[in-house]
């Protein structure tokens, strides 16, 4: 028998609230095998985000188990937390959450010096993935320099560098417009016919439809695990368009200390690499992506990773 990418038996959190305590997952129970494509899927408040975050790894249940790629976490330390995460799982953000001082490359090749990867080897590795999601040209470019579409193909690039068996994207195109939505969807499906597994959080059903499973929460439980080509909606899906998602295509630009940002909890070792004395290098000036325009007064640098 094929062992589960993710198992969950019985698991819940809860938190204590002015009110008391608040159960946000009560007992759920998910299977999800290798190279499935599962949507998670529920209203604000039905659990679906505690539930992702705890499928990553970022916080612990206060009940039951929870196995990925065979090993126990419920109860891991922090440490064996975060090499297990480090080594097994990749993490796409609706916010993109790329570092703007950062070449797309070194952004990209993020989670390898967390890994402890030498900087030649994460360098390759990372422009191997840029030109997989199709930005090879412009891997020494900065962020502000490309649209919202290309942005969330170098987050996806940054999740693939470690290899992982496991995809997490929280509303991955929240911030796009339906085109792009569909170009990322797309992405996602070519990543799941390689044998990638893939677990998709969204509430929207265009963008569920893409996905071979749905399963949907409701205050803290699962209330329906189904096939995608199972849902009637399904029947006339290649002649629907997608939503126009929220607020055009942002560019989702954070500060640029790498210790704050959230990829750093998501894929960091227990211990930290070395700094670079907070150096910054300058790269060439390249020429703007088609369509784009950088902001006045903009300048290029990155650090190096």
């Amino acid at each position: 028998m094929t062992e589960s990418v993710i198992r969950v038996v019985g698991l819940g959190k809860s938190y204590e609230t002015a009110a008391g305590l608040f159960p946000a997952l009560k007992g759920v129970n998910l299977d999800i095998q290798p190279g499935e494509f599962v949507a998670i899927m529920g209203p604000s408040g039905s659990g679906k985000s505690t539930f992702m975050n705890l499928l990553g790894c970022l916080d612990t249940p206060t009940m039951g188990d929870f196995f990925l790629a065979g090993k126990n976490v419920a109860h891991m330390d922090k440490d064996a937390l975060a090499i297990l995460r480090n080594r097994t799982l990749g993490f796409v953000f609706q916010g993109f959450n790329l570092l703007p001082r950062m070449t797309l490359q070194d952004n990209v090749a993020l989670p390898l010096v967390y890994a402890g990867v030498d900087k030649e080897m994460r360098r390759a590795r990372a422009r191997e993935l840029l030109g997989k999601v199709g930005l090879g040209q412009y891997a020494e470019s900065l962020p502000s320099r490309i649209s919202g579409g290309q942005q969330q193909r170098v987050a996806i690039a940054r999740a693939l560098v470690n290899a992982p068996r496991l995809i997490l994207a929280d509303e991955p195109t929240g911030n796009l417009d339906s085109h792009t939505s569909e170009e990322i969807m797309r992405l996602f499906g070519e990543l799941n016919a390689e044998g990638i597994t893939i677990v998709l959080v969204t509430h929207e059903q265009e963008i569920a439809a893409h996905a071979k499973r749905q399963v949907k929460f409701l205050d803290g439980e699962i209330v329906s695990d189904l096939a995608t080509d199972s849902l009637p909606f399904m029947a006339q899906r290649a002649g629907i368009p997608l939503g126009k998602g929220r607020a055009g295509d942002g560019m989702g630009a954070i500060g640029a200390d790498a210790e704050t940002h959230p990829l750093a909890e998501a894929t960091k070792q227990p211990t930290k690499p070395p700094g670079n004395g907070g150096q910054v290098s300058a790269y060439p000036s390249l020429p703007l992506v088609p369509g784009d325009a950088a902001p006045a007064g903009h300048k290029e640098g990155g650090v190096p990773c």
